[in-house]
């Protein structure tokens, strides 16, 4: 499989081509997760359906350090390419892989022991904890297997590569759909039939992706050897702020769902499967900006700056047109669509009336990911952090809060549409008056690395 040059040519069709296998790649690993809350809402119940919400944000949470660490691959390995510097690229390549491994492994060990603890923080329902503990202890065994697997794809979309990754994705979902009812029904494992399913699915497509990265060179890997200081020191660099970018969504993430609870068994559950549906609206929006991520990296190493703004320009009114087209399409169908997870009525009737009131806020929230795509490709970190920290606790958490209680459960919806709104136009002139554009990962070029 061919990896793209993105440093000339259309960016038009360069921003459809290489984002398109990003949307189905996010879309298959949306369906992923719906599977997941189909039969764990059908099959178990709207507890149960509460409890894998709650624990997955809590798994987010705590594993966002190494999900930052695999944000910066994009950023600096893309930028390489750009560059045009093999022999660093294989570097880095391998500095990533063994930083991962090490912190995959000592984080799910920590969190396994510390999941009782973290749930109960954010008020799980009582009726809730037990199964919220076992599912996310289960999920922190198989940690190593989400990164790795997730990596491989990271990896190569910063080359330039969309399209391979779909492949693993698709194994998973395929065995993650047969292996579901078989864990939680047949077997009758319950919500721990749905944890299990997943990490064995997610290992299988990690173990998928690596033979065929190396059996077909895609990927240059290498037998894993100990990196040099600077690299460690540049992946930490760029590492850690992104891995605290993640921790301000995801712990803002966590406040947000306090504020459901506060609501009760059904607000959780009827919040955690219009969550399902959020996710599916913001596909368009996530793939956009993975991909300008990769595509600008290329440019900003390559010093072709006009060309930067104007993959920015295109790529905010792209997300705009599709996002506005997706939360038109989305409206018709919100209760029949949380009826599929649910079927409690006071759940669906939470469910249905937050993702109609919040539908046509997402093409501002898509600005930002566009926006803040560019600027990360810039290696920015520390300012895409402050960004978020603005965005998630000095906007959308303590709006969420106060509308909620100004107007009760209708202001969850309110409080965070009106925070995205405020929060793009931060995007938009820090991206225009900022001081990211003077960033540089990599000062000087070594020829003899080419």
């Amino acid at each position: 499989m061919k990896h793209h040059d993105f440093t000339s040519g259309n960016i038009w069709r360069q921003l459809l081509v290489f984002s398109a296998p990003i949307l189905l790649t996010n879309l298959l690993q949306v369906s992923y997760q719906l599977i997941d809350s189909f039969w764990v809402g059908n099959l178990i119940g709207a507890n149960a359906l509460g409890a894998v919400a709650v624990s997955s944000t809590v798994l987010f949470t705590v594993l966002s350090l190494i999900l930052g660490i695999n944000n910066a691959a994009l950023t600096i390995l893309s930028q390489l390419k750009g560059r045009d510097e093999p022999i660093r690229l294989k570097r880095y390549v391998n500095a990533f892989t063994v930083c991962l491994t090490g912190m995959s492994i000592a984080l799910g060990l920590v969190g396994f022991f510390l999941s009782d603890w973290l749930l109960r923080i954010l008020g799980t329902p009582e009726a809730m904890i037990s199964d919220a503990v076992s599912y996310l202890q289960i999920n922190f065994i198989g940690i190593l297997f989400l990164f790795g697997y997730n990596f491989i794809g990271t990896v190569f979309r910063a080359l330039g590569n969309s399209k391979t990754p779909i492949r693993f994705v698709v194994m998973a979902l395929l065995l993650n759909a047969v292996l579901d009812p078989l864990f939680i029904h047949t077997f009758q494992w319950g919500i721990d039939g749905a944890a299990y399913a997943t990490i064995v699915s997610q290992g299988a497509a990690f173990l998928y992706g690596l033979i065929v990265s190396i059996r077909e060179k895609l990927i240059p890997f290498s037998i894993p050897f100990i990196p040099k200081r600077e690299e460690v020191m540049l992946i930490l660099n760029q590492g850690i702020p992104a891995g605290f970018q993640m921790m301000a969504i995801s712990a803002g993430m966590a406040a947000i769902m306090s504020v459901v609870t506060s609501f009760g068994n059904d607000a959780t559950a009827g919040f955690g499967a219009a969550q399902r549906l959020d996710s599916l609206l913001m596909l368009p929006a996530h793939a956009i900006g993975t991909a300008v991520n990769s595509i600008a990296g290329q440019n900003i190493a390559a010093g072709q700056w006009k060309r930067v703004h104007r993959i920015a320009f295109y790529a905010v009114i792209l997300n705009t047109v599709i996002m506005l087209a997706a939360a038109i399409g989305i409206v018709f169908f919100a209760e029949k669509s949380i009826r599929l997870f649910i079927s409690d009525p006071e759940a669906v009737t939470f469910g249905a009336q937050y993702i109609l009131l919040i539908a046509f806020f997402y093409p501002f929230l898509g600005i930002n990911f566009v926006l803040n795509g560019i600027v990360r490709a810039s290696g920015a970190m520390l300012q895409i952090l402050l960004l978020n920290i603005i965005s998630f606790w000095v906007l959308r958490y303590p709006l969420t809060f106060l509308f909620a209680e100004w107007i009760g459960e209708k202001g969850i919806a309110y409080g965070m549409g009106v925070s995205f709104m405020i929060s793009s136009i931060f995007a938009i002139s820090y991206y225009r008056f900022g001081n990211w554009k003077s960033c540089e990962l990599f000062k000087k070029r070594n020829n003899n690395e080419k």
